[in-house]
């Protein structure tokens, strides 16, 4: 993938479907609306987060390539929680492979993703172009395929405590068990574990279209029938103050791992997709601001103050030049009186003396 400069990787921000301009006929132009332009920024602020009654919300949408009644998705936290998948949580059988238009979207994402881990200023843009009426999600398939499914797109969302937890998607259905729970893989056919996987969409706190999270567009390919695939995510509360949006979302880090399961080589575990999450007790407050009105108008004043100082010291500089070439021409214009000689060789450079002669 090449490189893109700074200037078209915002241009490509500003184009990508996800963040809809206003048209222009909603647009109403003025004289004066042009005249005084004042850039925003985003201000952030830090405190301890003290908020541990209410939930938090997982907002999922993974395609992992096997058929729906082999797989089972749940959370269990430190507290020995399950959360119930039938909750919020959809399986539907979908084809893998994406169609041309998801594919361009699919690239176009982790286009925006590779330029974000380079240049963070980017994701300010984005807060300031998210907004509600948006979506970042995958869109439906424009052709008509007719290949059977041979994947499961589960989507959906879940409430958990606000404490850290696990999130997985492994073999067989899980169930409730009296010292945790346990999943019925027994009688799922070893050749057919296939836990590649692609994370369209996973995000944490209330749902704010337009915000591209860390892991979208994500895909891993599995080598192997027994792979896992490991996440370790560090979820840090956000309250979004913007001119468009006012939401209490959650931003979030994460460290990825896979390796193959092989007991007789000393790498045990179970094959399957794993969400480990922790959560933060830094609250962060990310606020749009723009310059005050007065603080503006000082500013102005002192620019156009500058103006006028830098204009008449210019002016006195030309003026000065202006008159010492006019002087020199002055002077140029008086040529001197040529020296009388002697008969001896000697000049006399002094002026005549004039005679009066009165008769």
């Amino acid at each position: 993938m090449r490189r893109l400069n700074r200037k078209k990787t915002l241009s490509l921000v500003k184009e990508l479907d996800a963040f809809p301009k206003v048209p222009d006929s909603y647009v109403e132009t003025s004289a004066s609306g042009g005249t005084v332009y004042q850039d925003t920024w985003m201000k952030y602020e830090y405190e301890v987060d003290k908020d541990f009654s209410s939930k938090l919300r997982i907002n999922i949408d993974i395609t992992v390539a096997m058929k729906c009644q082999y797989i089972g998705a749940d959370v269990l936290d430190l507290a020995e929680t399950m959360v119930a998948s039938a909750d919020g949580l959809v399986y539907e059988p979908v084809i893998f492979d994406l169609s041309p238009q998801q594919k361009e979207w699919q690239r176009m994402l982790q286009l925006i993703q590779s330029r974000l881990q380079e240049e963070h200023s980017l994701q300010d843009v984005i807060f300031k172009s998210a907004f509600k009426s948006t979506s970042t999600a995958l869109p439906p398939r424009e052709d008509d395929s007719s290949q059977p499914p041979d994947a499961c797109r589960i989507r959906g969302h879940l409430y958990v405590n606000k404490v850290a937890g696990n999130f997985h998607i492994t073999v067989g259905k899980a169930i409730p068990h009296p010292r945790g729970h346990a999943h019925l893989a027994a009688l799922v056919n070893h050749d057919s574990y296939n836990f590649s996987h692609r994370i369209d969409h996973l995000s944490f706190g209330e749902l704010v279209p337009g915000i591209i999270n860390p892991l979208d567009g994500t895909e891993k390919i599995a080598l192997d029938h027994n792979q896992m695939f490991q996440y370790f995510i560090t979820i840090v509360p956000t309250k979004l103050h913007t001119y468009k949006i006012s939401a209490d979302t959650h931003q979030f880090s994460v460290t990825e791992r896979e390796r193959v399961i092989n007991h007789a080589a000393g790498s045990h575990g179970v094959s399957g997709i794993f969400m480990k999450y922790d959560l933060s007790s830094l609250m962060v407050t990310v606020t749009e601001e723009h310059m005050p009105f007065w603080q503006f108008f000082v500013r102005l004043c002192g620019i156009v103050g500058g103006i006028f100082s830098t204009t008449g010291m210019l002016h006195g500089i030309g003026k000065f030049i202006v008159e010492i070439i006019y002087c020199r021409f002055r002077l140029g214009a008086y040529k001197p009186i040529s020296s009388i000689p002697f008969e001896d060789g000697h000049t006399d450079n002094h002026l005549p003396l004039l005679e009066n002669n009165t008769h």
